[in-house]
């Protein structure tokens, strides 16, 4: 059953953790690789019901610094995958209004990826509509050391360094922190992903697998954050 949300009531930013690939295609009897094809292509799906509540950023993580533990044979695959689905989704995006970031490091990527990539973002810079963030070769420590190191590097004082000035270092500068923080396929730990950013997100974790996690489940989670309270670690009047 859909749930229609008051769009009043929805986050600015939703931060996903898109898991359960490999479980899915198992599921299904299908290699691994025929996990992330449903799953890159679920994509756009999932941009699109989005878009539709007028969600302001969208941040995914789609490849981290630990996957590269991963065989050779399933890296490359998913890569091949990812490239192509770029270039093909890339007038999609920009038709829909789409900005384009990367977060992490593009380098030490396959070339093909790293160029569908960059023509994407630049394709889509002037877009005034959603930003979609992709986190690819990304890890959130990764992310707080390198902005340490362009820290030291710039010789910033230490008396000028408090979270307003350290978050314009991090990948995200920019972008609002993430509101709603959602992990598909049952797993409940943040990976790595946005450590410094979802201090303060809604987390929102679902058994539902990435490849099947639809319109309906969406909303379950828009429904979700719908009725919380954020209190930022403060407190409502009364209590």
């Amino acid at each position: 059953m859909s749930h229609r949300i008051n769009l009043e009531y929805c986050p600015q930013h939703v931060a996903i953790i898109m898991d359960g690939n490999g479980r899915w295609a198992r599921q299904h009897g299908l290699p691994r690789l025929a996990g992330h094809r449903a799953g890159v292509l679920n994509g756009r799906r999932v941009i699109d019901v989005f878009c539709e509540y007028q969600v302001r950023y969208l941040t995914v993580y789609a490849f981290s610094t630990e996957n590269w533990k991963r065989s050779r044979s399933e890296i490359d695959g998913f890569f091949k995958i990812l490239a192509g689905r770029i270039s093909q989704d890339s007038q999609f995006l920009n038709e829909r209004g789409v900005k384009v970031r990367h977060l992490g490091r593009l380098d030490g990527l396959p070339d093909e990826l790293q160029e569908n990539t960059n023509k994407l973002i630049e394709l889509t810079k002037d877009n005034t509509g959603m930003v979609l963030s992709i986190a690819l070769n990304y890890g959130g420590r990764v992310e707080i050391l390198d902005a340490v190191r362009r820290f030291i590097i710039q010789g910033v004082p230490a008396h000028d360094v408090d979270e307003t000035s350290f978050s314009r270092y991090l990948y995200t500068s920019g972008i609002p922190d993430p509101d709603l923080f959602i992990r598909t396929g049952g797993e409940m730990r943040l990976s790595n992903f946005l450590l410094w950013q979802a201090a303060y997100a809604e987390l929102y974790y679902t058994p539902v697998l990435w490849p099947d996690f639809d319109r309906v489940e969406i909303e379950k989670s828009l429904l979700s954050y719908s009725q919380r309270q954020r209190r930022f670690g403060g407190l409502e009047p009364g209590e």
